[in-house]
């Protein structure tokens, strides 16, 4: 798919990976709805966005409020006049704790935004899509998808879901327009800590290498570009995907061993 001229909207645009696949998206040329919870993320997107600005258009919007996403489509196309991709970036963590340690408000909070809030909108705008020449949707999982975290185990079933629907729609769309990506991010320096309203975990000193968002935004934009099936994202979520592939029991007990070094 061509970027330039085409339009995208990106939940969670209002910081994170989805600000700066919002703001990647602009510097292609292409034009972006951009979807948050929060308006001065939206604001602060806006700003950053000078001076492909004119190309932006923000939208204060809760993705588990499926009332609200399904008049979506409409609000964007008055504006746009067209729609071409959905790029599912809103998500939050929980707090590094055991599983039976997290409330039932926290396990379906983690749900509703993670699982709920990509399908509320994937449902929302595929007619949509599928009416245009070609299309796209993109979903954000994570490489915790791929290996359990202990401390995150809730946050990786919910990105394990969001995988499975992911790759269950690329198969049922396979021979349509409309090209389905999955993307695991690993280590991403974002504050997803602090937009999802927990403290992030002390690493013990340990140095833990991250992606930049801005590297991360370019690598989702090239597998739009690009149609891929999965793009992974950062050494680690390559070397763990390998890993996990090869020798399943072993990945999981290096991981686990790294995470009760730090929970």
């Amino acid at each position: 798919m061509e970027i330039k001229d085409k339009v995208f909207v990106v939940t969670g645009g209002g910081n994170g990976i989805g600000r700066h696949v919002t703001l990647e998206l602009l510097a292609r040329g292409g034009r972006v709805a951009a979807v948050d919870l929060r308006p001065d993320g939206l604001e602060k997107t806006r700003e950053l966005a000078h001076p492909y600005e004119r190309g932006l258009t923000t939208h204060v919007l809760d993705v588990t409020d499926n009332g609200a996403v399904e008049g979506l489509p409409g609000t964007v196309l008055e504006a746009h006049q067209q729609i071409d991709g959905v790029i599912n970036v809103a998500g939050i963590i929980h707090r590094f704790a055991p599983l039976a340690e997290l409330s039932r408000e926290e396990l379906e909070r983690i749900v509703d935004v993670n699982f709920w809030g990509t399908i509320n909108t994937t449902l929302a705008f595929l007619p949509t899509l599928r009416s245009r020449p070609v299309a796209a949707i993109v979903n954000i999982s994570s490489l915790s998808a791929l290996v359990a975290f202990a401390g995150q185990g809730f946050y990786g079933a919910t990105k394990g879901a969001v995988k499975q629907f992911s790759e269950g729609l690329y198969e049922e769309l396979i021979d349509t327009n409309v090209a389905v990506t999955t993307v695991f991010p690993g280590n991403i320096s974002t504050d997803i800590s602090g937009n999802s309203g927990v403290k992030m975990i002390d690493s013990g000193g340990r140095n833990v290498p991250a992606t930049t968002p801005e590297r991360t935004a370019r690598e989702i934009v090239a597998g739009i570009g690009k149609g891929s099936f999965r793009v992974l994202i950062g050494t680690d979520a390559r070397l763990l995907d390998k890993l996990a592939r090869i020798a399943p029991g072993l990945a999981t007990r290096i991981v686990a061993k790294q995470m009760k070094a730090v929970l």
